[in-house]
């Protein structure tokens, strides 16, 4: 099948994939080739550099630069050592062949051409050499520049110049041999391993990268996740305490007026605009549940639990093999619903968290009633024994987080110098109406 366009010919899939490859090529090697690319210094947050001093550490990130340096002086010393020319001559040919390496620091594509036109040059200077056309210097130095250039690049343009400097060497043979060992096989073999070992390594590399970022991204899609369900499970357990008051207020104003003789009809009234008030807002209230509850939420069976209810949950949890202790301080007087189903839960799920993470530990419990508010302090040792903590989905503390935010409270959750873990949680708690004390549990 050809592809056509509006006032042009039929082009064939052949045409299409030779013009692809033309136009990769002209996109890798040709296209801004001598544009202003320096080498990146080196990340000192690598497993090696990340133990090397600190003082040490600030220098290390010019080793990539200082290496290419040293081996583009190699290159020069070794022309000049291994020339047949006169001295000058061999300096001038390190110089040439050294010149394309150093371009790689800040021109990798045009350091390539540039060590093309060093080896045609060379080529033709030296068409007695009988290793032609790259002598042992431009042989060195030409691997060396495709290998950074390949090291900076893609494993694309590796490709490209792997071919290019296949036909640059049978192009040559053709043109300008005149019956010398060519060196054209030994070029094209020990270019093309080590071409293919960085491509290798860049394609792993930017696979890890890839796996990363998609890592990174699954994780805030975790968190964001888990932040919405903690949310939509306070909902529904603050539906049910304000449901509860919401109805207690309906039926009281509903029987008010018949707890006084011959009440004024503006009582009444009062009462029953009361009473409607509360039944719209119960209806209201479960209907915003209802768009929060998932299809298989059931509604619970019991009242929701208060710190009134905290020896239970402190008995099951030693039941389960967490030794724990429970400490109140303070007058213990009744909360708003909304701080004791709140503190409860803040308490379950650090107890829970030990459980899990600290098996065999000691934990303590403490609740303090203070003035302005509520105290809780959950603290646990490291895990003892043999057992091993099991792995937990991060949600805890998530949870925890979020229920003391709800009520404009702090928290602080941490490791112990002791190697155990620490949730403190103050919820602060208005004293506009008086509350009636009771005795601690």
């Amino acid at each position: 099948m050809s592809e056509t366009t509006p006032g042009a010919t039929p082009r064939t899939p052949e045409i299409r994939l030779a013009s692809g490859l033309i136009q990769s090529l002209r996109q890798d090697l040709i296209t801004d080739a001598f544009a202003y690319r320096p080498l990146p210094p080196l990340r000192t947050d690598g497993p090696l550099t990340r133990r090397l001093p600190q003082r040490i550490r600030k220098e290390a990130v010019h080793l990539p630069h200082a290496a290419v340096c040293v081996f583009a002086f190699f290159v020069v010393t070794f022309a000049s050592v291994t020339s047949h020319q006169s001295q000058a001559g061999g300096l001038v040919m390190g110089l040439m062949s050294g010149a394309p390496v150093v371009m790689t620091l800040v021109r990798p594509v045009g350091a390539f051409w540039a060590a093309v036109a060093v080896t045609l040059v060379l080529s033709v200077v030296n068409s007695w050499d009988p290793n032609w056309p790259w002598s042992p210097t431009t042989f060195v130095s030409y691997l060396a520049t495709m290998t950074i250039v390949a090291m900076r690049t893609s494993p694309r343009t590796a490709g490209w110049m792997w071919l290019v400097t296949v036909a640059i060497g049978v192009g040559t043979s053709i043109v300008l041999g005149h019956g010398q060992a060519l060196n054209i096989g030994p070029m094209a073999f020990v270019s093309a391993i080590a071409l293919l070992t960085v491509s290798v390594r860049n394609i792993r590399r930017q696979a890890e990268q890839q796996v990363t970022a998609q890592q990174e991204v699954t994780a805030v899609e975790r968190d964001r996740r888990t932040l919405l369900e903690e949310r939509t499970t306070i909902a529904r357990e603050l539906h049910d305490v304000v449901a509860h008051h919401m109805s207690v207020v309906a039926i009281q104003a509903e029987a008010a007026p018949y707890r006084v003789k011959n009440p004024p009809p503006e009582l009444e009234a009062a009462f029953v605009t009361i009473r409607e008030n509360a039944v719209a807002a119960l209806t209201e209230l479960r209907r915003v549940l209802g768009v929060v509850r998932s299809a298989d939420y059931e509604a619970p069976d019991a009242p929701q639990p208060t710190l009134a209810s905290l020896d239970g949950l402190l008995a099951n949890v030693r039941e389960a093999g967490l030794s724990v202790d429970k400490t109140v301080t303070g007058a213990v007087r009744e909360l708003p619903p909304g701080v004791e189903l709140s503190a409860y839960r803040i308490i379950q799920e650090a107890l829970s968290n030990a459980l899990r993470h600290a098996p065999g530990a000691t934990a303590g419990v403490e609740v303090s009633y203070v003035l302005g508010g509520l105290g809780i302090r959950v603290v646990n040792e490291a895990a003892t024994g043999d057992a091993r903590p099991s792995p937990g989905a991060g949600q805890g503390i998530t949870g925890m987080r979020e229920r003391v935010a709800m009520l404009e409270g702090e928290m602080t959750a941490g490791e112990t110098s002791a190697g155990g873990y620490e949730v403190a949680v103050f919820i602060p708690v208005p004293s506009g109406r008086p509350e009636t004390a009771k005795e601690p549990a």
